[in-house]
This record gives C-alpha cells, structure tokens and sequence, in this order.
C-alpha cells in the first residue's frame, strides 16, 4: 500500500526512537511504500530546526528510506474542495497527487475528524489506526490479563515471626 506520512510524523519518528519510528520501521519491512514530498520534509525540517536540531541528520536517513516527491504547485480546484484548513490542504492534496491510499498524520486537531474517512482515494489513519489496520500480525500479542491471585490458605498452625537476633513467640 502507499503511504503518505504527514510531518508530524516524521517529526516524531525522527525526535525519538519511539513508537512512530518503529511504526514506521515495520511498514517498510512490511512491503509497504511510505512516501513523503518536498512540502512535509521541508515543515518536517524546520520544526526539528527549532525544537530539535540534533535530529536533523536522523531525518535525512528517514528519507532516504521513503519514497519521496517533489514539491507540486498547487491545485486551486483540487485543495479548494478539501475540507480541512487551507494550511493542511497541500497536505493531502500530496497524498491525491502521488497515488497514496492512505495518509498518516498525528494532528487530531485538523484531520481527526476524517480519521477512517477517504477522500479522493485517500484514507486518513492516525499512526495507531494504520498500524491496527495494517500490521495487526506484526505487533506484540496484547498482555494477557491477570490471573485471579491466589487465595491465601489460613492455617491451623500459628506463623512465626523472625527477626534478626530475636526470638518471638508464635502468633
């Protein structure tokens, strides 16, 4: 599947070896294209500038690994129709342009009401629904609940108490 990843996506998975990089991680291993272009890199860049400088090189070696376009001039007719805020147009209207089939992006904010909705062909998943979506198999079993503890057994007999050095009667 294509994949276009927003950059706050890249920016998490570049600012920490967290849970976005590994997801990330396991969507290329998985056969999947994860694509970015030249418009999230560069916002990706310069958040990382101003937050976070040393992951600046991180994110390059991120994008060498994904698939990457250039930035398009924009569509007017397209990202007029999109219905989200003009800044985050050009963000999906990438995802359009490139043959994505789905769009990650961690900005609940803006997109978070389009979560599991297409448009243009485009599904918009949060990193933890494109994981629950696509990598269901590739991801840790869930914790198996907790076994009812054990009772504990009283005794006929009294417990006895040591402490160092002491002797003390039966309870």
């Amino acid at each position: 599947m294509r994949i276009f990843l927003d950059a706050n996506v890249l920016f998490s998975a570049t600012k920490s070896d967290g849970a976005v990089r590994r997801l990330l991680d396991l969507l290329i291993e998985a056969g999947h294209e994860c694509w970015a272009d030249g418009f999230v890199a560069e916002e990706a860049r310069r958040n990382l500038a101003a937050k976070f400088p040393d992951g600046l090189p991180v994110l390059e070696t991120l994008l060498a690994r994904l698939r990457t376009g250039p930035i398009h001039a924009p569509d007017p007719a397209l990202e007029d129709a999109l219905p989200l805020p003009e800044k985050d147009r050009p963000v999906l209207a990438a995802a359009i342009r490139h043959g994505c089939e789905a769009l990650v992006t961690g900005d609940r904010t803006h997109f978070g009401r389009l979560y599991g909705k297409a448009i243009h062909g485009v599904t918009i998943h949060s990193p933890r629904s494109i994981a629950e979506t696509l990598l269901a198999d590739a991801l840790p079993a869930p914790k198996v609940l907790r076994q009812p503890r054990k009772r504990y057994a009283l005794s006929a007999q009294p417990a006895r108490l040591r402490v160092p050095g002491k002797k003390i009667a039966a309870v």
